[in-house]
């Protein structure tokens, strides 16, 4: 070998060694996350912290891509050439047998492989050479270069925002951490829960207007006691000239007040705190802000026409978070029964969609949030007792009808199922076999 050989050899050594400390370096840093990368800048000291400004702005990658392929390249080329030199025509298959298998593994698959076993050490390691190499001036001008060369091929300024983590990965994150033992599962759902919640507004969880316990405006205060202690409520509206005129929000404690003051006599209207109204619409998570914020438990629901939908307290938040939490006073038939041969049993009042997780099934959403709902939009009507509609392989039947209202719906899989056909009611014997 002559001494150009020498030093083409000496090259490929060199440009093989920093193949591998880039492909360490950059398997590294792109796997540890923000949160990660906080946690080590507050541990490490100044290496967590260089590791820290790196993780959040990813300008060092675009530089450090393009010395990872020049070096690849130009290591390739060198080899062939002095392969070539060497033995001639079959130096060319050498030099490639040699970059395919001997340096994908080596300079490849083995450091980036290394770098996922121990990317908090390898990321630490790697964050200053990275911050040297990607602020050499000349390297960050031929990077901004070529970036804007294929800007100009294909027009585009990258993502505004960096990269982010969809509703779903996050669960199946959490899915992991489940199985690896990290969390508890009663934590993932906690994490489910809070998840949905962003998305949940008002009308899926407040009280409807029928099922809400008002007093009239010119009530005694004792009388409204009275309401009080039978129901069980801390705070309870109180409406003029009826629902939709709710004129405040009553408390249990300002009635006990007055009745040891000796005023059982004053109307409730004079006892009635400011109501807060909020519409229908309004998302679940910024209304739990301002019942914070402005400290008040209870909210008025209001459809588009001003007419009150119903009322919402912190507690029914609470519950979409944690599940339902009852109380002495809590007598309510339970959500979910199931019943012999596979069948369940669910009050009307059931989210839809909390109904389709129950049952793994897919029944249609629409203009109604709950099972009852969908029950009366596929009858056209209010169903009579143990009439029954099949919808999308299942059989609804209302097994408990108050006055213009559905109590509880049976759910039975059909056996055989058309999604061609159209759902059509059922009768009560056959849908009692």
């Amino acid at each position: 070998m002559t001494t150009a050989d020498w030093l083409i050899a000496s090259a490929i050594v060199v440009l093989f060694l920093l193949s591998i400390l880039l492909a360490v370096a950059e398997t590294a840093l792109t796997r540890v996350s923000k949160a990660k990368a906080q946690a080590l800048a507050e541990t490490k000291g100044r290496r967590g912290e260089v590791l820290l400004s790196l993780v959040e702005h990813q300008e060092w990658l675009n530089p450090t891509l393009l010395v990872v392929l020049a070096s690849q390249l130009v290591q390739s080329t060198l080899l062939g050439v002095l392969s070539s030199r060497m033995l001639g025509a079959w130096g060319v298959v050498v030099a490639t047998v040699l970059n395919v298998t001997v340096f994908f593994v080596f300079a490849e698959v083995a450091p980036k492989t290394w770098a996922i076993q121990h990317t908090d050490r390898a990321a630490l390691a790697a964050a200053r050479p990275i911050r040297a190499l990607a602020s050499w001036p000349p390297l960050r001008l031929l990077s901004r270069g070529l970036i804007g060369l294929t800007n100009v091929i294909l027009p585009g300024k990258g993502l505004e925002q960096g990269p982010f983590t969809s509703e779903a990965e996050l669960l199946a994150i959490a899915d992991q951490a489940v199985e690896d033992e990290v969390l508890e599962a009663e934590e993932r759902r906690l994490i489910e829960s809070v998840i949905e919640l962003g998305d949940t507004v008002v009308r899926e969880v407040m009280v409807p207007r029928t099922d809400m316990v008002t007093f009239p405006a010119d009530f005694r205060a004792s009388d409204a006691m009275e309401v009080v202690i039978m129901n069980g409520y801390s705070r309870i509206p109180a409406v003029g000239t009826g629902i939709d005129d709710v004129i405040g929000i009553v408390h249990a404690k300002d009635l006990m007040r007055a009745e040891r003051d000796g005023k059982g006599d004053r109307p409730v209207s004079e006892l009635a705190r400011p109501a807060h109204f909020v519409p229908e619409t309004k998302r679940v998570a910024e209304l739990l802000r301002e019942m914070q914020q402005e400290r008040f438990h209870m909210a008025i629901a209001v459809d588009e026409y001003g007419g009150t939908a119903g009322l919402i307290t912190l507690e029914d938040i609470i519950e979409e978070l944690l599940g339902e939490i009852a109380d002495e006073f809590d007598v309510e038939d339970p959500m979910i029964e199931p019943l012999p041969g596979g069948d369940v049993r669910v009050n009307a009042k059931m989210p839809l969609d909390e109904v389709n997780d129950l049952i793994e099934a897919d029944l249609p959403t629409g203009d109604w949030d709950t099972i009852g709902g969908l029950m009366l939009s596929q009858l056209g009507r209010v169903p009579a007792e143990g009439e029954s509609v099949a919808v999308d392989g299942w059989l609804l039947t209302a097994q408990r009808v108050q006055g213009r209202r559905i109590g509880r719906i049976r759910l039975h899989r059909l056996t055989t199922y058309d999604p061609e056909g159209d759902p059509a009611p059922v009768d009560a014997g056959e849908a009692s076999r």
